[in-house]
C-alpha cells in the first residue's frame, strides 16, 4: 500500500465511523455544532497520532501478553496531554465536549489502530495511517454536525444562516437527531454502493 492510499483509506474506504462502525459515543453525543465536531476530531487525531507512532516504536520490546493494557495507559497519556491543553488554551471548547474527551481513551478506533495497524507495521506508516483515520473521523463528525446545526439551529459555525426568527426542529440538536442523521447518511452510502454495484454488474 502507497502512502496515498494508506493516508486516504479512513477518508471514505474505511472511515471509521460510516464504513466500520467505531466511535459511535462520540459522534452522536458531539455532532450539534460544527465547531464542536472539528474539535472533537483534531483532539481524537492527536491521540490517535501520538498513540500510534509511540506504539509503533516499542512493538518489538512489548510483551505479547500484556500489550492491550500498555496500549491503554499510551492513549491515556496522549489523552490527559490533550484533555488538560484544551482546559488551558480552549476553556469553552473543552467545556461544551465535557466528559468525552476524556472518555477518548475508551474510543475503539484508536486502540483498533494500535492493535490492527501500527503493532505490525512502520513508524512511519502508522503515523500516516493514523492521520488518516483522524480525518475521515473529523470528516463524519463535520458531516453530520453540518448538518444538524444548519437544520436544528439555523446556524453555520454560530453564525445565523436564516435570521433570528429561524426556529428549527428542535430533534435535530437533540440525541434522537443524532440517530436520525447517521441512519440517514448511512442509508444513503449503502444506497450509493448498491447503486454502483448494480451499474458495473450491468456493464459487464
Amino acid at each position: 500500500m502507497n502512502f496515498l492510499q494508506n493516508f486516504t483509506k479512513g477518508f471514505f474506504k474505511e472511515n471509521p465511523v460510516f464504513v466500520i462502525g467505531l466511535g459511535l459515543c462520540a459522534t452522536l453525543a458531539v455532532t450539534t455544532s460544527l465547531t464542536n465536531a472539528i474539535g472533537m476530531g483534531a483532539a481524537t487525531t492527536f491521540v490517535l497520532i501520538g498513540s500510534s507512532v509511540l506504539v509503533s516504536i516499542i512493538k518489538k520490546v512489548t510483551p505479547n501478553d500484556i500489550r492491550i493494557p500498555i496500549f491503554v495507559v499510551m492513549i491515556a497519556t496522549f489523552t490527559t496531554i490533550v484533555d488538560l491543553s484544551m482546559k488551558a488554551w480552549t476553556p469553552a471548547l473543552s467545556a461544551s465536549l465535557g466528559i468525552f474527551i476524556p472518555l477518548i481513551v475508551v474510543n475503539c478506533i484508536i486502540l483498533g489502530r494500535a492493535e490492527a495497524f501500527a503493532f505490525k507495521n512502520t513508524v512511519w506508516d502508522s503515523a500516516v495511517d493514523a492521520l488518516g483515520m483522524g480525518v475521515g473521523f473529523t470528516i463524519a463528525l463535520s458531516l453530520m454536525s453540518g448538518f444538524r446545526e444548519i437544520i436544528g439551529s439555523g446556524t453555520f459555525f454560530g453564525f445565523p444562516l436564516f435570521g433570528s426568527g429561524y426556529k428549527g426542529p428542535l430533534m435535530m440538536i437533540l440525541p434522537p437527531g443524532g440517530f436520525l442523521m447517521l441512519g440517514l447518511i448511512l442509508a444513503f452510502i449503502n444506497w450509493n454502493r448498491l447503486r454502483k454495484s448494480n451499474k458495473s454488474g450491468g456493464a459487464k
